[in-house]
């Protein structure tokens, strides 16, 4: 089946998925799913980028709090 994954790259090469999801083609003819997973992909690229803006201190601590 599909997905979709949205990445960050962050300063020490390492990169961060802040989202991964299965999509098939049948999901997709629900409006309401496709809403959602538009909001859903907002979400993780508005995560992702700030997950590139931090320091690579902020990125250590991050990653403990999730």
């Amino acid at each position: 089946m599909p997905h979709v994954i949205i990445t960050a790259d962050i300063a020490n090469g390492e990169q961060v998925v802040t989202l991964r999801e299965r999509i098939g083609t049948a999901d997709l003819e629900s409006n309401h799913f496709a809403a959602k997973l538009v909001e859903r992909l907002a979400w993780a690229v508005g995560d992702a980028h700030e997950a590139e803006q931090r320091s690579p201190a902020e990125q250590t601590l991050g990653s403990n709090t999730r």
